[in-house]
């Protein structure tokens, strides 16, 4: 049955490794084997180089009886899937010709002479099936091994695909007489809690479970809390989502701000509008974050969004320059406040401009909420156009004065 098949996948490629590329062909696996219902527990990269590429197969085929392969079939030198897999279930390469005609009429269809190296592409595990390639010229293939399987797929996204859904999935199903085993999922976003709490929250008891299971992911200022089920059925693996949710929401319900899609700032301003509050942000220093996020925003809502390249920009508000980085963060966010006549002050400000990204070291960067006589400031290590400063500082502020209303 299909969930007590597991699968893993090897992409193969040393522009993975190197950063060059983004290997989106496994995140596309990952989710088609889950919506078959066969597990996944192991992804794994691997360069271009034939014994690597062996032992990751072979490891492999120790834990999973299906084994997926990406990229590596080219006619290059660097491409050895080919001989990985026949070494790892211990074959050797077999030259078809009718895969090199097929290759041949491939190039002619295109209006291109085939180089002599695409030779390499007609030579195939020994008893390999072939998996014809209708969009490509390099041929996939499947080797079989007692019950498990080595099924070896192009690295063209737009290949892998077409192959996967036509040919492998068809394949897949009848092999191991697969009857769909529905797998679904829902994220619940939490805010203004750590890592540590949440889990300490929810408990062995539901982190423990088999099935649904749930999940931790954290995030900058965000933690995911997923909840995946496995049923016959999508009511049924429904029905045991929210029969989790519900049990979820009973132990950290007050820290979840949303599901799935819902992002920070949209459960902000829904709080803000229902509690009849506005909003004003101040950013120095720092690339657009906050800013950025709200843009368009009800201006009933957000009653105004200031963005300046340093301090100095900001010193219309007359804050002391030797105050320090918190100090700075929490006045101009009760100045801005005040300024702009809104109930909330937000502000993430920067004395430095650069990409310094070092958390720990020294306060460079802060964020601030002051909302009446409350204040929570936090300082970071970033400098104000590090990535990190970007996409962090903004959520944490956000998450805070969304929490902090929450606790009224």
């Amino acid at each position: 049955m299909a969930e007590q098949l597991n699968a893993e996948i090897v992409a193969i490629g040393t522009e993975i490794l190197l950063g060059e590329i983004t290997d989106t062909n496994s995140v596309y696996l990952a989710r088609a084997l889950r919506d078959l219902g066969i597990n996944l527990y192991f992804m794994t990269s691997v360069g271009d180089n034939e014994a690597r590429i062996e032992a990751a197969i072979r490891l492999a085929l120790s834990r999973a009886q299906i084994v997926i392969t990406c990229g590596g079939l080219g006619p290059t030198v660097d491409d050895m899937t080919r001989q990985g897999v026949a070494q790892a279930t211990d074959r050797t390469l077999t030259f078809h010709q009718s895969l090199l005609d097929a290759i041949a009429a491939r190039f002619s269809g295109f209006r291109v002479q085939m180089t002599e190296n695409n030779r390499r592409q007609a030579y195939v595990p020994d008893r390999a099936v072939i998996i014809e390639n209708a969009v490509g010229t390099a041929p996939a293939f499947a080797v079989e091994q007692d019950d498990r399987v080595v099924i070896s797929l192009p690295g063209v996204p737009r290949e892998m695909k077409y192959l996967w859904v036509e040919k492998v999935v068809p394949y897949l199903r009848e092999r191991y007489s697969i009857i769909t085993t529905i797998i679904k999922a829902r994220n619940f976003k939490t805010a203004g809690i750590g890592e540590s709490t949440l889990d300490d929250m929810l408990g062995d008891e539901l982190l423990h479970a088999s099935n649904p299971t749930i999940g931790l992911a954290a995030h900058a200022g965000v933690i995911d809390i997923r909840i995946t089920a496995k049923a016959d059925t999508s009511e049924q693996a429904d029905a045991m989502i929210a029969d989790f949710e519900t049990k979820v929401k009973a132990r950290v319900g007050e820290y979840i701000f949303g599901a799935d899609a819902d992002t920070i700032e949209g459960a902000l301003l829904e709080v803000l509008k229902a509690r009849g509050l506005t909003l004003a942000v101040i950013e120095a220093g720092v690339a657009s974050i906050v800013g950025e996020r709200l843009k368009g925003a009800d201006t009933g809502i957000v009653k105004a969004l200031h963005m300046f390249d340093d301090l100095a920009g900001a010193a219309a508000f007359n804050i002391e320059p030797d105050s320090t980085i918190r100090q700075i963060a929490e006045r101009l966010a009760a100045a801005v406040a005040e300024q702009a006549g809104a109930d909330v002050g937000l502000a993430i400000v920067s004395l430095s401009d650069t990409e310094d990204d070092r958390a720990d070291a020294e306060e460079l960067s802060a964020t601030a909420v002051v909302y009446g006589d409350k204040r929570r400031s936090r300082s970071y290590g970033l400098g104000g156009k590090s990535e990190t400063a970007r996409v962090w500082t903004g959520t944490w502020a956000m998450a805070q004065v969304w929490r902090m209303l929450r606790e009224e």
